[in-house]
């Protein structure tokens, strides 16, 4: 298991993937999809433009070709886009999916209908699926050796809620073997997916800057003043 990371954000090429380590106890992890006029963000400078230096941001959630969020988007205390609680098409559409939250002090990854029955008090939420692990067991429609393999990127969380594990594959992968790198690598119980094909990672310190369309949600660290 990964220990936590005391007051920082630390990012590490682990070979097959990229980790980012973020205390969500002490940064200043966000949300964003639009500056404080209402402008659409779509990639990783304008964050910078709008609201200060990052530390890390990844996009965070699946969206739509205007960019606006699939599902569940809330920033700032604000909701933006309702919760989606049925099945549908593609990965998000593929229950469970879940919800990534980000409170006063703790992140948590929930199962949607969890979190429809007890939200907890987010300020920051994006939904996504599938949920990558779910009480320390990978989704139930995973296959080893599956041959779809994709870049993929999501979040998973520590246990006590201090601590968000943020995974980018650095070669395509598939569903089973990502989902274990956050349950047997990291020794989470809960993590879900945010996407594939469009994954990126900002990450000054491994001089990583991934550029490519336009995104919808991202997340991220904004450096303190």
């Amino acid at each position: 298991m990964l220990a936590s990371a005391a007051g920082a954000v630390t990012c590490e090429d682990r070979g097959d993937i990229t980790l980012c380590t973020v205390d969500a106890t002490t940064e200043d992890l966000r949300l964003f999809h639009t500056d404080p006029d209402g402008n659409l963000l779509g990639s990783f400078y304008p964050i910078e433009d709008a609201f200060g230096e990052l530390q890390f941001a990844m996009n965070a959630g699946m969206y739509h070709d205007d960019r606006a969020p699939v599902g569940l988007h809330l920033e700032n205390g604000v909701e933006t886009m309702f919760l989606v609680p049925n099945p549908g098409p593609g990965n998000f559409g593929m229950l469970p999916n879940g919800v990534f939250c980000i409170g006063d002090g703790f992140v948590s990854v929930i199962e949607t209908l969890a979190y429809r029955d007890n939200p907890p008090n987010c300020d920051f939420a994006t939904q996504s699926g599938p949920m990558l692990v779910i009480d320390g067991d990978l989704h139930p429609r995973f296959i080893d050796g599956s041959t779809s393999r994709y870049i993929r990127n999501g979040v998973g969380v520590s246990d006590d809620g201090k601590t968000a594990y943020f995974a980018i594959s650095n070669r395509p992968i598939n569903f089973w073997d990502f989902g274990s790198f956050f349950r047997d690598e990291l020794g989470v119980s809960n993590a879900l997916y945010f996407d594939g094909k469009v994954s990126r990672l900002f990450a000054p310190d491994l001089g990583r800057r991934d550029g490519g369309p336009r995104m919808g949600p991202m997340v991220g660290v904004i450096a303190p003043e």
